[in-house]
């Protein structure tokens, strides 16, 4: 910077002389030496104010009253885009003149040699400062400031969410000094702590102004799964994702966009917590209000599964409208099964409305009412004596349960399953998910079941039984089981028998065993407990009393047989072991 003030004139200076043209008796050191007096003293290594008197695209030309002015970067500067001529920048002599006798001056030097006490006194005075944003770095952003390189976290950009970082690289901005770590020397510094002030002020004087119900204008800033939230013009609020449609919202992108202006309507607002509710859907007549009014119980509808649970789906009739279809009212099958089994979200449905309650908007749904009941018309495609094929359901101790098509169940009874077989469980007989042939025994109309037999389908072969095993005729059959109180024998004609462990003995003094084929005598026969009692001992012990037969014949029939057959004309296919124990006595007696 030029400065005068200190020249004086020369005492013995001749202006006569000067005026004519003579020459001055001063020599050329004097001269220099009152030239230099006009100079600033200028040591280097020091900071010094200078007057910039130029500036350009690449460099700032910095007056210091020097002989010669001093050329700094204008990258120096870029913290201080509003740099023009005439202003005082504070620089760094580092040389007063290099090879080509240029002044070399830092404006860098000259804050980082004063920046550390100057961010400390802004954090004190929280005091306005400029920055230059040089970079983008993780988490945020590189400032410049006072020379040194602050932290300016993401989150302190600004009081909206930032979706583009890089849009703010070059820039220089106005900050706040937040945070200072002396120990490394980190500095944070803040652009959204300069506005939220201001921000606060304008909330509370917006949500002075608000009111319930009231509509206003607002830009969408951020979208989350759970909601909008929309501004107000310096305030926030929340639509909730609810509120968005009076349909069902999975995505709030479905509805609106980012930046987007939309109207709202204030549904509540919490003056402590500035928290202000806001609805979409409510600016809209809702949905019920406009459903048909001819539609009623019995109409057909078209709709889309948009919700889907164990126990039932929702059909969205019209947006906003839904209806449940419970799964019960899926299937005419009285088999509870999952929803999921009939339909999935996204499918486009028909069903019929069973019921409807425009004042609590409700409406229940069923798609199997479009199907006829088939127990409607049960005994014309199912009438006593009929013949079908079913599929076996699941099993109990006493039967099959199997259903002969959607809707329609039958039990087979344990005991109609075979007419020779002793069924201990019906597992034995057959296996979940097979077909069966059954014939239609009997039909519960009330309680929609069907009785089914099985072995109804093939001729009784007792009736065949009664003439062949008739008492003291001898046939030949096969041990099967063995067990405590006697055998079962498959008989080579047909059906089984049974014999206690004193009839299995054998001509030898043997007991007979599993799997021995032998000959044996009926002893027993009785149709209506489908009973065959069996005896080997007989075949020879009989043959060896040949010569006493008469009385022995007249002892057995007083004592013996009429008492058998007494018992059992009075017991069931449950008293074969009360039997065996009763002959067991007789013989002691004999």
């Amino acid at each position: 910077m030029s400065n005068f003030k200190n020249v004086q004139p020369l005492e013995d200076f001749n202006w006569e002389e000067f005026e004519n043209g003579s020459s001055l008796e001063v020599s050329k050191d004097e001269l220099l030496k009152a030239y230099d007096e006009t100079l600033n003293k200028v040591s280097e290594h020091q900071v010094v104010d200078g007057k910039v008197i130029s500036v350009d695209k690449k460099e700032v030309i910095v007056n210091i009253g020097y002989k010669s002015d001093g050329i700094i970067s204008a990258s120096e500067f870029r913290y201080n885009p509003d740099l023009k001529v005439g202003d005082v920048v504070e620089v760094y002599v580092e040389n007063q003149e290099d090879k080509k006798g240029q002044l070399l001056l830092s404006h860098k030097k000259a804050r980082l040699s004063k920046s550390w006490d100057r961010v400390n006194a802004a954090l004190d005075n929280e005091e306005v400062i400029q920055g230059y944003i040089k970079c983008r770095t993780k988490g945020g952003m590189i400032v410049d400031v006072f020379g040194i390189e602050a932290f300016l976290p993401g989150s302190q950009i600004d009081v909206h969410p930032i979706r583009d970082y890089d849009v703010f690289v070059g820039k220089t901005m106005e900050f706040k000094v937040v945070k200072i770590n002396q120990e490394f020397r980190n500095v944070v510094v803040s652009h959204k702590a300069l506005i939220e002030a201001e921000l606060e002020a304008q909330k509370k004087e917006i949500i002075s102004k608000l009111e319930k119900g009231q509509i206003l204008e607002g830009t969408v800033k951020n979208i989350t799964s759970y909601g909008v939230f929309v501004d107000l013009g310096g305030v926030d609020g929340l639509i909730h994702i609810t509120d968005l449609s009076w349909g069902r919202v999975s995505d709030p992108t479905e509805v609106v966009a980012l930046d987007q202006k939309i109207n709202v309507v204030i549904i509540d607002f919490d003056d402590e917590k500035k928290r202000i509710a806001l609805g979409l859907k409510q600016l809209t007549p809702h949905p019920w209000d406009a459903l048909d009014a001819e539609l009623k119980v019995g109409d057909h509808v078209k709709g889309k599964v948009v919700v889907i649970a164990d126990y039932g789906a929702f059909v969205e009739i019209a947006a906003g409208v839904e209806g449940l279809i419970h799964v019960s009212e899926m299937s005419w099958s009285q088999h509870l099964r999952s929803a999921q089994e009939f339909m999935h979200v996204g499918d486009e449905i028909e069903a019929v409305i069973l019921t409807l309650d425009r004042d609590e908007r409700k409406m229940s749904l069923g798609i199997k009412q479009l199907k006829e009941d088939p127990w409607e018309t049960i005994e014309v495609k199912y009438p006593v004596g009929s013949k079908h094929v079913a599929k076996v359901r699941n099993f109990t101790n006493f039967g099959i349960f199997v259903e002969l098509e959607e809707g329609v169940d039958g039990l087979i009874h344990i005991s109609d399953l075979s007419w020779t077989k002793k069924v201990k469980h019906p597992s034995e007989f057959t296996q979940v998910g097979a077909e069966i042939d059954v014939l239609v025994l009997e039909i519960d109309k009330e309680n929609r079941r069907l009785s089914l037999g099985h072995k109804q389908l093939e001729d009784n072969p007792w009736d065949t039984y009664e003439s062949l095993y008739t008492q003291g005729t001898v046939h030949t059959g096969k041990i099967t089981e063995i067990m405590d109180k006697g055998a079962v024998i498959a008989l080579n004609e047909g059906g089984e028998g049974f014999a206690t462990p004193k009839h299995l003995v054998k001509e030898d003094g043997s007991q007979a065993q599993l799997g021995e084929e032998l000959s044996f005598k009926v002893i027993e026969f009785v149709k209506e407990t489908k009973r065959i009692i069996l005896s080997h001992s007989r075949t020879f012990e009989d043959v060896k009393e040949e010569p006493k037969k008469a009385p022995r014949k007249k002892t057995v029939k007083k004592d013996d047989a009429p008492v058998i057959n007494n018992v059992a004309a009075s017991t069931t296919l449950g008293d074969l072991d009360a039997l065996a124990e009763l002959k067991a006595k007789m013989e002691k007696g004999e």
